[in-house]
């Protein structure tokens, strides 16, 4: 496995692979990586030869009052777990590398960031869709691997390249959770023994929307009331959102049809934890999503 830190080695390390005839997969992560990781690791090996992982903590996503500094890094615990899935290469850059200056190009992100978490965290996306462009270009892949778990993101990186005509396919991986329902994510280091316990909460709370829905139910506020009652009834959790959304365009509906997003962002102490489902909605069947096409 390779490890590059700077742009040209990177750019070179993939020319020589793509001159031997491989097709390049791409993770793009902030690091501290999970079983969630790994899971989008295997898939880009099934679909390319030579699978390139990068691990950066973006600044331009973050914003003043928001936990950069403080996001959890761990680079050598992050090296021996994509080495034990058969990563090829990891692209490690400092800020500096990726940001010898102040961009003076930035992204404005149309009405997909205008609800769920780009409401309340004004230019994280934009910061996201900058990063990813960068990194787009510089690793120059065939197919590139998202979590479903940042629906949000999934769909506005699906529409960055669709926009902007990027070469590389987007293929979307299911959430990965563990054994008592909670996604997976980084940030579950922040919570304490108590809070860990609670926030199953957020699934259980996805899950009853979802039986809601397949007894009839097609209002989304009566929907996001009852998730409301069964989150209140834990302690520590504080709601930041819960919206239901068009998987389209991300505008919030208020009667159920179609493909639609039910996502939640409730804060366990410092650990803000964001969840969703997708569902295919008719009249009469309800189907989950688990990998958006």
């Amino acid at each position: 496995m390779l490890i590059t830190r700077t742009i040209p080695e990177t750019r070179a390390a993939i020319a020589h692979a793509r001159a031997l005839g491989k097709r390049i997969g791409f993770v793009p992560t902030m690091g501290y990586l999970h079983e969630g990781h790994l899971k989008l690791i295997d898939i880009a090996k099934q679909h390319s030869d030579f699978v390139v992982v990068s691990i950066f903590v973006n600044p331009t996503q973050f914003g003043p009052h928001e936990d950069f500094a403080a996001y959890p890094r761990d680079f050598e615990r992050d090296r021996k777990l994509c080495e034990s899935r058969g990563t090829d290469l990891i692209f490690a850059p400092e800020v500096s590398d990726m940001y010898p200056e102040r961009s003076l190009i930035t992204f404005q992100i149309e009405k997909l960031a205008d609800h769920l978490c780009g409401a309340r965290r004004p230019g994280h996306f934009n910061g996201v869709v900058l990063v990813v462009s960068k990194l787009f270009n510089i690793v120059q892949p065939d197919i590139a691997v998202f979590g479903q778990k940042d629906a949000q993101q999934l769909i506005i990186i699906k529409r960055l390249v669709q926009d902007l005509n990027f070469p590389v396919k987007i293929i979307s991986a299911p959430t990965v959770r563990e054994s008592d329902g909670l996604a997976m994510s980084s940030r579950n280091v922040y919570l304490s023994p108590e809070q860990r316990t609670q926030s199953t909460v957020l699934y259980r709370a996805l899950q009853r929307a979802k039986v809601l829905i397949e007894s009839g139910e097609r209002d989304a506020q009566k929907i996001i009331a009852e998730m409301q009652k069964l989150i209140a009834t834990a302690s520590e959790a504080k709601i930041d959102y819960i919206e239901i959304v068009s998987v389209r365009d991300l505008q919030p509906i208020e009667r159920l049809d179609g493909q639609i997003l039910i996502a939640l962002a409730v804060y366990f102490g410092k650990a803000r934890l964001i969840d969703n489902i997708v569902l295919e909605v008719s009249q009469h069947q309800v189907r989950e999503i688990a990998a958006l096409p």
